[in-house]
């Protein structure tokens, strides 16, 4: 497969795909949402890959959610079956995904990594689902998976605020599986994930995948996939608000209007 918006690397039993648009801080668009779908596609029908680890390139992102200045620009937003990046909304996958985070997930970007079985940040990691500001909703995941996850009121505190989180926090709040190691963490072969990886080669992980209530697993699939807005378009956009995307480039303060 020709890839352009993302790198694959093999390692044994184990994947490592690494999200690879550095200039956008590894933003995603609808082009590369399909380039992944089939990496994961491929991943899940290949029996001899186990274990997939999802990381940004370069140390500064793993992910900054949606490419806003593409779609600003005029780009259509979409994804395939598979949800953002080809993963959030892939349910049927037995296989453990390990998102090693370097640097900033915002929103879909966060919402990629809440869809794995493990997160491992580094120490310059940060989180946050900042759609609110601009009058959209994490609904690729975060709205149904953070609460799940720490609980509806540690939840509501970073989806209402927007707030953003340290690797640190996110450990302390319960997302966060390690956090505060240096360099690359799991993605570039880092301490603790060579730690994960060789627990996870004593065991058959798909054992224990399938007999547990998982992110991606089916158990989740009717929250997100339920998932609408009042009024709104059923895609996180909210009729009659402040077009977000447009006021970011222009910095236009938000006019939010109530309907």
């Amino acid at each position: 497969m020709d890839l352009k918006f993302s790198k694959v690397t093999r390692k044994g039993p184990v994947t490592i795909v690494t999200l690879s648009r550095p200039e956008v801080y590894n933003a995603l668009h609808t082009d590369a949402h399909f380039e992944l779908q089939k990496v994961f596609d491929d991943f899940v029908a290949d029996p001899e890959q186990w274990v997939a680890i999802v990381t940004g390139a370069g140390d500064k992102a793993f992910c900054a959610g949606n490419d806003l200045k593409w779609q600003a620009a005029g780009g259509k937003r979409g994804w395939d079956k598979g949800g953002f990046a080809g993963l959030t909304s892939r349910f049927d996958c037995d296989k453990p995904i390990i998102a090693a985070v370097n640097g900033v997930a915002m929103g879909g970007g966060f919402e990629i990594a809440l869809a794995c079985d493990l997160i491992i940040a580094s120490e310059n990691a940060t989180f946050a689902l900042p759609e609110p500001r601009v009058g959209l909703a994490a609904l690729a995941g975060g709205v149904q998976r953070l609460p799940r996850q720490i609980g509806m009121k540690r939840a509501m505190g970073m989806i209402l605020t927007a707030r953003h989180v340290s690797a640190r926090e996110g450990l302390e709040l319960g997302f966060v599986n390690e956090g505060g190691a240096t360099g690359r963490g799991a993605g570039g072969g880092g301490t603790l994930g060579r730690h994960h990886l060789q627990e996870l080669a004593d065991v058959d992980p798909r054992l224990q995948t399938g007999h547990s209530e998982r992110p991606c697993g089916v158990a989740a699939a009717g929250h997100v996939r339920a998932a609408r807005i009042p009024g709104g378009k059923g895609d996180g956009g909210v009729a009659g608000l402040y077009r977000g995307t447009e006021g970011i480039f222009r910095k236009r303060p938000p006019k939010w209007l109530g309907k």
